[in-house]
């Protein structure tokens, strides 16, 4: 498997709702960032279902945290926050923008049921869309070039987003300096942390893989397909530590 040029190495990040990236996988795009990887963000809401923050104030949350952590970001629409669908426009509308940014990597959040339903059904949106991004006949796509994508990550944006069937790739967040930029990162979504500890949820889930990896914090990344390798040299040890 060769090994990608750092200023060749692009990953993509899809989010339903503004701050879904960040809490669900910022410590890993934090480490990613610094390793000379170019991220950009996908969000495909403003949030304007949410109990609390307005659109206009998810949105300038979201475009910070991005800025915090290096990333670029642009906001598209599935139909709005709490009405996504699966639907053949939002599959192309998804597919349009992977062809757009082209890049190596793409996470998006689990499609596992029983979580935001916007969750979910993006999941289903991004992994039926990196799939139409590379076929090069489709017209409505055309005047954009087919892409392939390299691998298709899930992450989950709570516990419940967790799918128990599939074996997860954790991702080592041992740097004390991602960590607190990945905190920085999630505490501009001011308007969420207001009722909810979501900050201190993320950081606990991170702690408790680490613990049982051995490593200060860990985040869960889920392979959308089996991983092909040329050599065990390209793997990591193994996670488990008890």
């Amino acid at each position: 498997m060769p090994t990608i040029p750092t200023d060749r190495r692009v990953l993509l990040a899809f989010g339903a709702h503004p701050d879904d990236i960040e809490f669900g996988a910022g410590g890993i795009i934090a480490c990613e960032i610094r390793a000379g990887t170019k991220v950009h963000f996908v969000v495909c809401s403003e949030g304007e279902s949410a109990t609390s923050g307005t659109p206009a104030q998810r949105r300038q949350e979201a475009m910070r945290s991005a800025s915090i952590l290096g990333a670029t970001i642009e906001f598209i629409a599935l139909g709005g926050d709490s009405h996504f669908e699966r639907s053949i426009e939002s599959t192309l509308t998804v597919a349009r923008a992977i062809r757009r940014i082209a890049p190596q990597w793409v996470l998006c959040p689990t499609a596992k049921p029983d979580q935001h339903p916007d969750h979910a059904v993006l999941g289903s949106l991004v992994r039926d869309g990196a799939r139409l991004a590379r076929y090069g006949g489709l017209a409505e796509l055309r005047d954009i070039p087919a892409h392939a994508i390299e691998q298709l990550w899930y992450y989950a944006v709570g516990p419940e987003g967790e799918p128990a069937e599939a074996t997860a790739v954790w991702y080592d967040l041992s740097d004390s300096e991602v960590v607190d930029l990945w905190k920085e990162a999630m505490n501009a979504h001011e308007t969420q942390l207001r009722t909810r500890r979501y900050l201190e949820l993320q950081l606990t889930r991170a702690r408790l893989l680490g613990l049982r990896a051995g490593v200060e914090y860990a985040q869960a990344l889920f392979p959308a397909d089996p991983m092909l390798v040329k050599s065990l040299t390209q793997l990591g040890r193994g996670a488990r530590q008890f």
